[in-house]
């Protein structure tokens, strides 16, 4: 037993509102520099849809995460040789047209055009080459638009299985949901293992995956390998570059900023404690419907005696472990069984889980019924299914009736009505009801500050260096 602490995120898709606003903090905080101005470090989809790049979950395409061959885990986008034969030229990797070439306008068109008869307009204008051109792809080109074309071409849609075969699309089986996107930070990620010059590693204190801008050299193997692809190639410095979990907040005690201003409030952080010696054996699992379950189970009961002995020998602090076993991530993913992780048949073993949403019931069923069972939503679950649980409806099922089930639980109580007989304890029910749907802000992060007695040191010198104490101590004359 080797224990790890890892800093994870839950989101509550039930909330999502689709506004974006996560995405425009985190992009304010990190790519406003030039090179950056197609990378979405946070973006939200509407699904069905095609997704940001557009068609990210095609492996058969891209050739992301891992696969297992002869019972071993092995890159999809090849050895060392094949992707040294890639360097070059790499098919697998998404271009510009997938994302979107970034551009801007002819403003000065507007301000200096001479007297004409009609009114001049600011065409759009490439960043990268500068010459004039036609926009036709962007990273919310298809929001809201469940039911176009793009929906259809939803690579979950397209597989061979009863999702493709009973949803048919048409406007009365019309169907949206908000799917946001970061980084996973996962406990075996794919980019890591194949970036050539060692710059991509895996933080030991809090499991964030980070870049050193010093080492890369801009190999770019670590785009395609990315199953989410959620790594991106600044064009102007030549190197690759990532969501970094906002980690000089995390540092400090913050949430990640995505997270901090989400306007639907639907995301929680919080601190897993995992088994290392247990996530190749997890990432190797033969069924990949059975993965999420083999990740449950490198996850640590963060009371078990023998799991904080291992936690401190291996260096995590008591802060940390106290912050485990009061982590609202904890109870979502391990105590109540509500989270699964986004496509886990990449085995990659994410660390960013998602709690799938309830949404409107079939109108066959309206005038019977307010709150109907999961399969009786407008949702698919087998969608879903092939979302969260490598197409296995069953957790998606049992998830979202136990949804249910707290809200006909607490409308019942609101209203004085007798409880509803339901095969969930009324006070877990009421436990999730606090943590969903009204929780403050520090319920839903709990997020330790200094992981290692270094970055203590260097936190408490940061607090000293106020304004008024550096005048006292002579650092600068006022």
């Amino acid at each position: 037993m080797k224990i790890k602490a890892q800093i994870s995120m839950v989101m509550n898709l039930d909330k999502c509102l689709g506004c974006h606003t996560c995405s425009i903090t985190c992009k304010n905080a990190w790519t406003n520099r030039t090179g950056t101005e197609y990378m979405y470090f946070n973006n939200v989809e509407t699904r069905p849809g095609r997704g940001y790049p557009r068609d990210w979950e095609d492996q058969d395409r891209w050739l992301g995460g891992w696969e297992l061959v002869d019972g071993k885990l092995r890159l999809r986008s090849g050895g060392k040789l094949a992707r040294f034969l890639k360097l070059f030229y790499n098919p697998e990797q998404p271009g510009v047209h997938d994302y979107f070439e970034p551009y801007t306008y002819d403003y000065d068109e507007l301000v200096e055009s001479p007297r004409r008869k009609h009114s001049p307009v600011a065409r759009p204008r490439s960043l990268v080459t500068g010459n004039r051109m036609d926009i036709t792809w962007g990273p919310n080109w298809d929001d809201d638009l469940a039911g176009t074309e793009h929906a259809r071409q939803d690579a979950n849609l397209q597989k061979a299985s009863e999702v493709g075969t009973q949803i048919k699309l048409d406007l009365e089986d019309l169907f949206m949901k908000y799917l946001p996107r970061t980084c996973n930070h996962c406990l075996n990620p794919a980019c890591v293992a194949a970036c050539p010059s060692g710059a991509l590693y895996k933080r030991d204190e809090d499991g964030v995956v980070l870049i050193s801008q010093d080492q890369c050299r801009g190999w770019r193997a670590c785009v395609p390998s990315c199953p989410y692809k959620k790594i991106f190639y600044n064009y102007e410095t030549n190197k690759s570059e990532k969501c970094t979990f906002c980690y000089p907040r995390l540092e400090s005690g913050l949430p990640t900023i995505c997270s901090d201003t989400c306007v639907g409030r639907l995301r929680y952080n919080g601190v897993l404690l995992y088994d290392e010696d247990k996530v190749k054996a997890a990432a190797s699992t033969e069924d990949p419907a059975q993965i999420w379950c083999a990740i449950k189970d490198v996850l640590a009961d963060p009371f078990d005696p023998a799991v904080i002995a291992s936690a401190k020998e291996g260096g995590v602090s008591d802060s940390w472990i106290l912050a485990a076993q009061d982590s609202p991530v904890h109870k979502l993913i391990c105590e109540w069984n509500l989270a699964l992780p986004l496509h886990a048949e990449y085995r990659t073993l994410p660390m960013v889980w998602y709690i799938p949403p309830l949404s409107p019931i079939l109108s066959r069923v309206a005038a019977t019924t307010d709150l109907a069972d999961a399969d009786e939503m407008r949702i698919p679950v087998a969608y879903l299914a092939e979302l969260f649980s490598a197409g296995d409806p069953q957790p998606v099922r049992s998830i979202i009736n136990k949804m249910t089930a707290m809200r006909q639980h607490m409308r019942a109580k609101g209203l004085g009505l007798p409880l509803p007989e339901t095969a969930f304890d009324a006070e877990e029910l009421e436990e999730m009801y606090q943590l969903l749907a009204i929780a403050d802000r520090a319920d839903r992060f709990n997020v330790p500050e200094a992981a290692t007695p270094v970055r203590a040191e260097r936190l408490a010198a940061q607090r000293e260096c106020g304004f008024s104490n550096a005048s006292k101590q002579g650092r600068f004359d006022v």
